[in-house]
């Protein structure tokens, strides 16, 4: 599978879903969410945008 071209960081991945570090690690870690890894920087993780709002939109329709 090719990487999305609305690829974000995790950073704003978690601003955009009002998260803790820790919740996001979460969701990528149970599959809720796939990330990325940078080629030149394996410290930095990138999640497409329309996963993270998709999952947004999920959760406020629940609440």
């Amino acid at each position: 599978m090719s990487e999305p071209k609305d690829l974000i960081t995790v950073a704003e991945a978690r601003a955009l879903l009002a998260v803790s570090r820790q919740k996001m690690t979460d969701l990528i870690k149970q599959g809720f969410i796939k990330s990325f890894s940078n080629p030149l920087d394996k410290r930095v993780k990138y999640v497409s945008r329309g996963e993270v709002l998709k999952l947004r939109e999920t959760y406020e329709e629940a609440a």
